[in-house]
């Protein structure tokens, strides 16, 4: 294969979305954001003819344009989205890459008085306006959300608590199981804490923005318990309560019971009819995944079937977290046969 771009059999509108919602969000982040759709092959020769629409969200740290990152002797995913259509091997799509992104590192899809309104920027602003501006399926029967890591979290509660929108889902190691990909690392996190930045997290921050990011071992466990807590467990006037004391490690377990409501396994039995309402449920991971999100996919699917939902697929692939954009055809496959009509 050739090791850079190629023209497109379909193509991309790139365009900044002004968000409402977002405007004086508490981190001071951007409240104009790009947005991409992708138009299959046909779009613009047929305008009478309207298309399922396919949600990609991204992972923590992910911003629009690092989906066109590109991993040795692969293509990427927009690449591979195109290459998907191009060969009929799936009903076409419009596909809508969001930008959930904060300066805490994500946003997971939520809204939280210590990120921003994310989860009402996503369903009620991108949603309607990708309806009046393209020639959607409008109806949530034939609406689907995909993603991985924090992005596969994103797609599993989002359905849940708008079901009126979302047909469809699919997962790839979504953060689920928060006892198994999260608890572990907070011992880490805590010992970095105590050894480098004097057991304070405002050093820490003062130290990570003031360098080149992820320059030091060990930033990642503070940026991710930080951001964690700041969509799960901040107050409404937005202060962050970490689910752990910094001093002994110790659970705080109001706190980290905040979190676990959150939990997609946990959630579950509570959307039980929102989630058997589902056309599509697709659910992957690696099973050697760093963070055991593996477990937690497993978890969320057997919760699932014990709940009585018939269209769900697990599948545990040989891999890791790292490096999986070969799998998003399959999951964006999978949804497009089942959303079209």
């Amino acid at each position: 294969m050739q090791p850079w771009s190629a023209p497109l059999s379909g193509r991309f509108d790139e365009v900044v979305f002004e968000s409402t919602v977002l405007k004086d969000n508490p981190l001071h982040d951007p409240y104009q954001r790009p947005l991409w759709i992708y138009l299959p092959p046909g779009y613009d020769q047929d305008p009478e003819r309207r298309y399922p629409t396919v949600y990609m969200i991204q992972g923590l740290t992910g911003q629009l344009d690092m989906w066109r990152n590109r991993s040795p002797f692969r293509k990427n995913f927009p690449e591979l989205t195109d290459e998907l259509f191009a060969k009929k091997e799936a009903p076409p799509c419009i596909v809508v890459w969001v930008d959930c992104w904060t300066s805490y590192g994500g946003s997971q899809f939520v809204d939280s008085p210590g990120t921003g309104k994310y989860h009402t920027y996503l369903c009620d602003e991108i949603v309607p306006w990708i309806d009046a501006h393209y020639r959607t399926l409008a109806a949530r029967d034939h609406r689907g959300i995909a993603g991985k890591s924090s992005g596969g979290y994103g797609a599993m509660i989002t359905p849940m608590l708008r079901p009126d929108l979302w047909g469809g889902l699919a997962t790839h190691a979504g953060d689920a199981l928060f006892e198994t990909c999260y608890l572990p690392d907070f011992r880490n996190s805590i010992r970095t804490i105590q050894d480098r930045y004097e057991g304070s997290y405002e050093k820490f921050w003062q130290s990570f923005r003031s360098r080149v990011a992820f320059t030091q071992s060990g930033d990642e466990g503070p940026m991710n318990d930080w951001c964690m807590a700041a969509c799960y467990s901040a107050d409404p006037d937005g202060t962050v309560r970490l689910p752990y004391d910094l001093e002994t490690g110790a659970l705080i377990p109001e706190v980290w019971e905040r979190w676990l409501a959150w939990d997609p396994v946990r959630m579950a039995p509570k959307y039980a009819e929102s989630l058997r309402s589902m056309k599509a449920i697709y659910i992957d991971a690696g099973n050697r995944d760093q963070y055991f999100l593996d477990l937690g996919a497993k978890a969320f699917y057997k919760t699932l079937k014990q709940l009585g939902v018939n269209d769900v697929y697990l599948e545990l692939f040989d891999g890791t977290h790292s490096s999986i954009e070969y799998r998003y055809p399959i999951s964006l496959k999978y949804l497009a046969e089942r959303l079209t009509p």
